[in-house]
């Protein structure tokens, strides 16, 4: 599996199409996440934007259909409740989208406890890590898991895919 698509490369018309439609629907499924986490219809979630918003139009959104303006997505962000950089985030790591630029949030808890991807430095810096940060999740910027690639003895975007893997669902706390 690769790291994802990454932005360079967008001057590609179709290399940009393609990352648009996948960062849309990375967005719309992330912004369902959060709205079915709260228990919501998306009936419920329209009413209570003031945009005037219709049922459809955040379908559409939710299924990466419609590109949303960033006014819009703050607005539904706050609607929701969470950040919309929180949000933003998320989707994007989940999809696997500008992995190599974006700083990784890791459950370390669930990374410490994995025994598939072979890496055992890896699973003893999740332990040793969770010392200092017991509440159990970090931000791994791109220079450090470029330096854990080195330690581990693996490829940068082979550790970025299998970090990329252990997003703590903030939508499901």
């Amino acid at each position: 599996m690769s790291a994802g698509f990454q932005s360079s490369g967008v001057d590609d018309p179709s290399h940009r199409k393609r990352w648009d439609r996948a960062t849309s629907r990375a967005v719309g499924e992330e912004l369902r996440r959060f709205r079915e986490s709260n228990g919501w219809s998306r009936r419920h979630l329209v009413a209570l934007l003031p945009s005037g918003i219709g049922d459809r139009t955040l379908l559409s959104y939710e299924h990466g259909t419609r590109h949303l303006t960033m006014l819009r997505f703050i607005e539904v962000c706050r609607a929701l409740g969470v950040a919309a950089p929180v949000l933003l985030h998320q989707a994007l790591q989940r999809a696997r989208i500008d992995l190599d630029t974006l700083p990784l949030r890791v459950d370390l808890t669930t990374l410490a406890k994995d025994r598939s991807g072979g890496y055992p430095l890896l699973i003893q810096w999740a332990h040793n890590t969770l010392i200092e940060n017991p509440e159990g999740v970090v931000e791994v910027e791109p220079t450090v898991v470029r330096t854990l690639a080195l330690c581990v003895g693996c490829e940068h975007r082979q550790l970025v895919d299998h970090l990329a893997r252990f997003l703590p669902d903030e939508a499901n706390p």
